[in-house]
């Protein structure tokens, strides 16, 4: 069986954070990737082995070189994709823009990953994650109520920008099937960020959510719907929003909904939490990690990246799996059909540019 992108080919222009990432996942899928880094990078960019940068081919070029230029071209006029996470305007200054390269392969679909996008007054801004979720409203709504918390770099450069990029890619190769041509995604995570929180937008819209942080259902601030520490320092995550899983974590915890505020009722949920935090402090997390398995409580330990590959239900399905001392993500999504790619596959050896041209030929 082969993959999902058997026969893909991709040149993805060395970078950081989600055009890498986004490389991941279409090298998962079975494309075939030749990622091009320049010979004056640190080795450590293409020298050691990376999970993030598994199932490429990676090859040396300068693209301020004449010869090295060329031969990316000459990957270019063989490839389907070229993968570039530069500001805007700098392909262009090397040669290698989208109007240099569709010129040479009208087919190619030109993917561009980008904070703030290729226009726009912030276009040629630096930027990273937090800055570019602060002006979506995405990061003002997480954290306690006193001050945001950035939530890792999952919201901007992978949730808003690769899986974004990916599925650019994939709608214009599918566009490319009926039109025969090529053309230039612009990913940008402000635009991924903003279609994520379209959820929450809605509610907001709907008068059942407001701007102040750790005061709506999903942020915390439902004693239904957070976090509680247990009596070993660990904590378990409690998800119980319908009624009857409610009243699951109700017969759980040994409490009696007929001696509690009702679970909707706002003004009191600050004493319904210490009432829950309360029992929830009696046991460790694992003890309540047990006693509400197997039901629809909707309560789970909040496991470590350590402690995660072995849980049961990871474990069972691959999600994680242990690669030397390293945790490594299993390629997603699965298909009933296709092969899937090994988990553990690492970043192959530097090869010669002109043999990764001549594999193309």
């Amino acid at each position: 069986m082969s993959r999902p992108l058997a026969g893909l080919r991709v040149v993805e222009l060395a970078g950081i954070g989600p055009g890498p990432h986004a490389g991941m996942v279409l090298a998962d899928l079975g494309a075939e990737i030749v990622r091009v880094v320049r010979p004056s990078a640190p080795p450590a960019e293409y020298q050691h082995t990376s999970h993030v940068l598994r199932g490429r081919t990676t090859v040396l070029a300068d693209l301020k070189d004449a010869a090295g230029l060329a031969s990316v071209l000459d990957l270019v006029d063989r490839a389907d994709v070229l993968l570039e996470g530069y500001r805007p305007g700098v392909t262009e200054r090397l040669g290698l823009g989208p109007e240099t390269c569709l010129e040479r392969n009208p087919r190619l679909v030109y993917a561009r990953m980008t904070g703030w996008g290729q226009s726009g007054p912030l276009a040629r801004s630096a930027g990273h994650d937090i800055n570019y979720i602060s002006l979506t409203g995405a990061l003002h709504a997480v954290g306690p109520a006193d001050h945001p918390v950035p939530p890792l770099n999952l919201a901007g450069d992978y949730g808003g920008g690769s899986m974004f990029l990916v599925t650019g890619i994939l709608a214009a190769l599918w566009e490319r099937e009926r039109s025969g041509a090529g053309q230039v995604v612009d990913a940008a995570m402000v635009d991924g960020v903003s279609a994520l929180v379209q959820p929450i937008l809605e509610l907001r819209a709907m008068g059942q959510w407001d701007d102040r942080r750790a005061g709506n259902l999903l942020d915390g601030a439902a004693p239904f719907y957070r976090t509680y520490e247990c009596a070993d320092g660990r904590f378990v995550a409690v998800g119980a929003l319908e009624p009857q899983f409610y009243a699951l974590l109700l017969k759980g915890l040994g409490l009696s909904a007929e001696s509690l505020p009702d679970q909707n009722d706002r003004t009191r949920w600050g004493t319904l939490a210490d009432t829950f935090a309360a029992v929830f402090r009696t046991r460790p997390r694992d003890d309540w990690a047990r006693l509400f398995a197997g039901t629809d409580a909707c309560v789970t330990p909040v496991l470590t990246f350590a402690e995660a590959p072995a849980h049961p239900h990871i474990a069972a399905r691959g999600s994680l799996a242990a690669a030397g001392d390293d945790v490594v993500a299993a390629p997603a999504p699965r298909f009933s059909r296709s092969a899937d790619a090994e988990a553990t596959a690492t970043s192959g050896e530097v090869q010669d540019i002109r043999a990764a041209i001549d594999a193309w030929t």
